[in-house]
């Protein structure tokens, strides 16, 4: 495909996006039906798609509109890119431009400039403060692909060497110990042998500091209450033998941990919801509970946009109500771990002074954010200690 139909494709994507339906699917689905576009095709598409949702409200200033195709002009007129090179109509191109299309559009406003939406910039310069503007700058960009090393097997001087043999560049992060950020072959992680022989795993920098800051010892009875793809389990047993399980609302959530852990060594006991009082009490539960999603706009930028008061408003009955579980659940002297990948004060230290309110027999141990200018995404963790 040449980058001209390549731009027609994100159009269409981003149409689809913009009608209801999640930018995955709709990716995926275009990819089925145009088996001939190849991978460098998928990926270009991709990343036009993924642009355009992080900068959608600047895109949108810039072309005009809130149609994919505004989005698209928006994009390259950002990049400092003639429009008119690739809006030409043939082979497979974005039709030629209209005069309305051509018109200047005037000056940008803070927020829009920013990508951010303007009901949630209050909450977001309260909890930010400084940081506010900088931290927005930094979601307008891609993240970074980070890998965490599976230290019960290697170490990570020893797994960059075999990662360079696969063509994988990568550097230590300060963020966390066991954490390598990819400079270079981010693809062909996943076809590597080192993937498949389990010394290493995607994972976000932060989201690893957050595991290496939970109170472990050997032989604790761990629940991962709200497991999703398992990424903390594993990074949980790569720290020392634990007795792991593992439950999720939506269990579909879970369908890759059970070859995930087989790859890693590890047995994860998957618990349904019925079945968790029958297993308790545990020494620590960790609860990366439902959120916003704010602190990794990066990563899920569509997050930004179809958040509403409404929908912020249900997710924190959500967290509230697993927090109540999860109490239930703790031995005397357990730990429960808040986790969220929210900035929102709201998500984080007044659910944590909400909950207290309500389990008196709890102390507030330690908090923590981490701020995606670390490097990471943006993340929240409290760690919650039932008893003395």
């Amino acid at each position: 495909m040449t980058p001209s139909a390549r731009l027609a494709a994100a159009i269409e994507v981003l149409d689809s996006h913009l009608a209801g339906a999640p930018a995955e699917q709709v990716l995926t689905r275009w990819a089925r039906a145009h088996r001939f576009a190849g991978s460098s095709d998928r990926v270009a598409i991709r990343d036009t798609v993924y642009a355009a949702l992080r900068c959608r409200r600047s895109f949108s200033h810039l072309g005009g509109g809130a149609t994919g195709r505004a989005l698209v002009l928006g994009g390259l007129r950002a990049a400092g890119v003639d429009p008119d090179a690739h809006f030409t109509g043939i082979a497979h191109a974005p039709p030629p431009l209209s005069e309305a299309e051509r018109r200047n559009p005037g000056p940008m406003g803070r927020l829009t400039g920013l990508d951010c939406p303007d009901w949630l910039a209050p909450a977001l310069e309260t909890a930010l403060d400084a940081a506010f503007e900088p931290v927005m700058q930094l979601f307008q960009h891609r993240a970074p692909v980070f890998l965490r090393v599976n230290g019960t097997r290697t170490g990570r001087d020893a797994v960059s060497g075999l990662l360079a043999r696969n063509g994988i560049a990568v550097r230590p992060v300060e963020l966390a110990e066991t954490a390598l950020e990819v400079v270079e072959g981010a693809r062909r992680i996943q076809g590597s042998q080192v993937f498949a022989d389990g010394l290493v795993e995607l994972q976000d920098a932060a989201s690893q500091a957050v595991v290496l800051a939970l109170p472990l010892s050997p032989g604790m009875r761990v629940l991962d209450l709200c497991a999703g793809g398992g990424g903390k389990t594993l990074a949980m047993a790569a720290r020392t033998p634990l007795h792991h399980f593992a439950h999720d609302a939506h269990p579909r959530r879970m369908a890759d941990l059970p070859a995930r852990a087989a790859r890693a060594g590890v047995t994860v006991t998957f618990l349904a919801s019925d079945d968790i009082a029958k297993h308790a009490p545990f020494d620590l539960i960790l609860a990366d509970v439902p959120c916003s999603g704010s602190g990794s706009w990066r990563r899920s930028p569509e997050g930004k946009w179809t958040l509403t008061p409404e929908s912020l408003a249900s997710l924190l009955s959500v967290q509230s109500g697993i927090m109540d579980t999860a109490a239930r659940a703790l031995s005397p002297g357990g730990t429960l771990a808040y986790v969220t990948c929210s900035m929102l004060t709201a998500e984080n230290e007044d659910r944590v002074k909400l909950f207290l309110t309500r389990h008196p027999q709890f102390r507030l141990t330690g908090q923590t954010r981490f701020s995606p200018l670390a490097g990471g995404d943006g993340f929240f963790l409290a760690l919650l200690r039932c008893g003395n």
